[in-house]
């Protein structure tokens, strides 16, 4: 009963905190798994990381296309159950928003210049690549004149959010991840593509574009644990750049507290800039620094810089807003 009870509420919680304005189809369909017994009882008998409701409709998605409504989705799901099942064990979400990149380059750009960029839950690599993008924050447009081959993000900022004037410099760059996805296999490629929500065409459009120039850049994933692997290649950055080693939506899928924390520990012996871009749980260490304890931003993550909070981010790179008391006062670019 505990664990379909715990089911039920991460759909409702992900309607309500994540979905909520975004896509109103994912609204309907995670309110109606919520409130079926029926559906609810097939999930809890997966492994809790494949229950997330991200991973269910993307699998769906894989196999169906995108449901008319509730009615529809519930009656394939119900008739092709192991199918959908299936899928969701053979897959990872592996969102890899390259518009997340938005977020980051606040950050990055203010660090010591050139970087080499580490991110940890690499996926497919298309975080690794925000020197090869557009970006809208307000009025400020980086570069000035985009072209039109690049995806461009837009990213709502607050007053205090230090809006980068130009785009960082990257001397080397690699990833890290369990499952690494080859951005020239058009399998692995459409399944980036069932993980963008239905009703965000624009979202899937700069997805196709980032794919495109990873396949010409082609940053390097290594397949490797985040915890047995990260020092090995760490230590081939080069030595005359930043090192930053960073991760969006990654620890979270490490269930026991004490190996974050421990993973903290680790990666910030590694390099002199740690940027950690998660649901505020994930680290209890880093939230309860803030005075609400990270409990007044629902549906968003929170950005750190070396266990320090530094920004409220929208998961899929929306919106960066600094927080004001921010401990963070990095060095400008030399």
């Amino acid at each position: 009963m505990q664990i379909a009870n715990n089911v039920a509420e991460r759909y409702t919680r992900f309607a309500r905190q994540e979905a909520e304005g975004k896509s109103e189809l994912y609204v309907e369909l995670a309110l109606g798994v919520a409130g079926s017994e029926q559906l609810i009882a097939l999930l809890a008998g997966l492994p809790r990381e494949k229950q997330q409701p991200n991973l269910i409709f993307a699998a769906y998605r894989w196999l169906f296309g995108v449901p008319r409504g509730w009615d529809d989705f519930h009656e394939n799901v119900i008739d092709r159950w192991d199918d959908v099942r299936n899928v969701a064990l053979s897959r990872m979400t592996q969102t890899n928003e390259p518009g997340r990149c938005a977020t980051l380059l606040p950050l990055l750009a203010r660090l010591p210049q050139p970087l080499a960029l580490i991110e940890v839950g690499a996926s497919a690599g298309l975080c690794l690549l925000p020197d090869y993008y557009s970006y809208q924050f307000g009025g400020t447009a980086l570069p000035e004149a985009p072209l039109d081959d690049r995806p461009i993000f837009s990213c709502n900022t607050n007053a205090v959010t230090p809006v980068p004037e130009t785009l960082p410099e990257i001397l080397w760059r690699a990833g890290l991840d369990l499952n690494p996805l080859d951005v020239t296999n058009e399998e692995e490629a459409a399944w980036l593509e069932c993980l963008v929500w239905p009703g965000q065409e624009a979202r899937a459009e700069q997805l196709r574009k980032a794919l495109e120039i990873a396949r010409a850049v082609k940053p390097e994933v290594v397949k490797g644990d985040l915890r047995a692997d990260l020092a090995d290649l760490a230590g081939r950055a080069p030595k005359d750049a930043t090192l930053v080693i960073f991760h969006t939506a990654v620890l979270t899928y490490v269930q026991d507290v004490s190996e974050r924390e421990a993973f903290s520990h680790h990666v910030s012996s590694l390099c002199p800039y740690w940027i950690s871009n998660e649901s505020p749980g994930v680290f209890p260490s880093i939230a309860q620094k803030l005075e609400d304890g990270g409990d007044d931003h629902p549906g968003k993550f929170l950005m750190s810089m070396n266990g320090e909070p530094i920004a409220w981010t929208d998961p899929h790179g929306r919106s960066v807003n600094w927080i004001e008391t921010s401990a963070f006062n990095a060095p400008t670019p030399s």
